[in-house]
């Protein structure tokens, strides 16, 4: 084969070699575009062509819509206030007193106790009159008494109030002895209320009734 035969084999086939490498690389590149207009495809959302009263007006509707039906009672546990509503308008309001957030621990130190009082979503699961309290471990630990093993020595009646609503794990809405202390947070957990206030908060529910603590 002559010189200039194989020169010219040579220079086509790099040719072909460049040509190749530019569309492979062309090819990359529109893939990056494509990749970069998904990213930056803001695509207008239809809901944006509807006027601001309007937006407004449908939030406001999907609001109401979440709102819990009939009585429930909502417990703020920053403010120490209670709120009674009934269809989202409040028809009573007051103090309460909830937990301390003080830990015990006890002396054996195989247990220890946290006086918070729980938030979230509950629900009224006694209605009690006329209350008896049925002291706890921690309540003689705290007090530094020993605990009994008789369970009438853990009964003491007359510290609860005249009401008491029960929402699970030993917790309470119930009145109180220690009205001056109420807006603060000085309880083991429970919610305590003043009688006139819970009279009423506790003839408005039922078991069932929701109850919000936050």
């Amino acid at each position: 084969m002559k010189t200039w035969k194989i020169l010219l084999f040579l220079t086509a086939a790099i040719y072909l070699a460049a040509l190749l490498i530019f569309v492979l690389a062309e090819i990359n590149d529109l893939k990056q575009i494509n990749s970069w207009k998904e990213v930056y495809a803001f695509k207008v959302d239809p809901k944006e062509k509807l006027t601001p009263e309007r937006r407004n007006g449908l939030l406001k509707k999907q609001i109401k819509n979440l709102q819990p039906r009939g009585v429930y009672i909502m417990i703020d546990s920053a403010e120490n206030r209670f709120y009674l509503k009934k269809d989202g308008k409040t028809i009573k309001e007051g103090l309460v007193s909830t937990g301390s957030g003080v830990i015990l621990v006890d002396p054996s130190g195989k247990r220890r106790w946290v006086f918070d009082t729980p938030k979230g979503e509950f629900f009224v699961k006694s209605k009690i009159q006329n209350p008896y309290w049925v002291k706890p471990d921690w309540a003689f630990i705290e007090e530094g008494e020993p605990i009994p093993k008789r369970l009438e020595d853990r009964v003491e009646a007359g510290v609860l109030g005249d009401y008491a609503l029960g929402f699970g794990n030993g917790y309470f809405i119930h009145g109180t002895l220690y009205t001056r202390l109420l807006g603060r947070n000085v309880t083991h957990g429970c919610v305590r209320m003043a009688d006139k206030d819970l009279e009423e908060v506790f003839k408005a529910s039922k078991i069932g009734t929701r109850i919000y603590i936050y």
